[in-house]
């Protein structure tokens, strides 16, 4: 009997899967458009656990998702000119480049410390977040310094990416926030431009080795992209303080999903 869960082989396309993936579109959308996340943080485990996909197609799969997903959403957000453009090329350059050191160094150093040294950045982040409330005036001014500062953040982001398989956005949008003093929904709106490059390039790799379902892709994407906007509707209408404390609940339970795959890897 074939592994459906191997990537390459065919799987069941039935009623399951198609609704399963636009519920998972749906919801991933949302909160993308929302919190200027990719999505990939409820993607892949509801991949796994849903229908039964490895860690390594889910997170191809996702990622594939994730251009059409960020494109929306930097669309919806340029419409109320909250996307720094210019710095989102530049994390994004950043980003590609730390991906290759991240996944060059995954295999180097053990992957629990990692995971608990980046539990132990989003119980800070969580915290930071009740300090610090971003203007909604507030931009991204480019000087030497905030150049050099996002190109690091950039490789920063991808390294963390590259060894944790967590998306970029739940790293970037608390540092434009808390260290770049930018309006959130700038660094929302920049966060998913950053997004784009970085997932076309990641997914191209994952084609070629076959990490990608592409039906799974296309249909969570577009799903997605009919909750996005709505997300980052939503992120306008939300006063910063609550916005926070939204991004703040999201990081935790991210941070709680961290320590409950490191705690079972663990005791295998």
């Amino acid at each position: 009997m074939p592994d459906i869960d191997a990537p390459g082989t065919d799987r069941p396309r039935g009623a399951k899967y198609i609704l399963s993936c636009l519920g998972i579109g749906l919801l991933a959308g949302l909160l993308s458009g929302l919190f200027g996340v990719g999505g990939g943080t409820v993607i892949v485990p509801l991949l796994v656990l849903i229908l039964a996909y490895n860690q390594r197609l889910a997170a191809g799969t996702s990622l594939a998702a994730i251009v059409p997903t960020a494109s929306v959403g930097v669309i919806s957000y340029a419409l109320n000119d909250s996307v720094a453009w210019i710095p989102g090329l530049l994390l994004a350059a950043g980003a590609v480049v730390g991906a290759q050191i991240g996944t060059w160094l995954l295999p180097r150093v053990p992957l629990a410390v990692l995971r608990w040294s980046f539990i132990g950045f989003l119980a800070v982040v969580v915290v930071s977040l009740f300090l610090v409330i971003p203007s909604r005036d507030a931009g991204l001014p480019l000087t030497v310094l905030s150049i050099t500062g996002l190109v690091v953040l950039g490789v920063a982001t991808g390294i963390i990416a590259g060894l944790i398989g967590v998306g970029g956005g739940i790293v970037v949008v608390p540092a434009l926030m808390l260290l770049f003093g930018t309006s959130d929904l700038i660094a929302k709106g920049t966060s998913l431009l950053m997004m784009i490059p970085t997932a076309i390039s990641g997914t191209i790799g994952n084609l070629r080795r076959g990490n990608v379902d592409l039906p799974a892709a296309a249909l969570i994407g577009v799903a997605a992209c009919t909750t996005t906007a709505l997300g980052a509707l939503l992120a306008t209408l939300v006063d910063p303080f609550w916005g926070n404390v939204l991004f703040a609940v999201f990081i935790t339970f991210i941070a709680i999903q961290l320590a409950v795959r490191t705690l079972r890897a663990r005791r295998r």
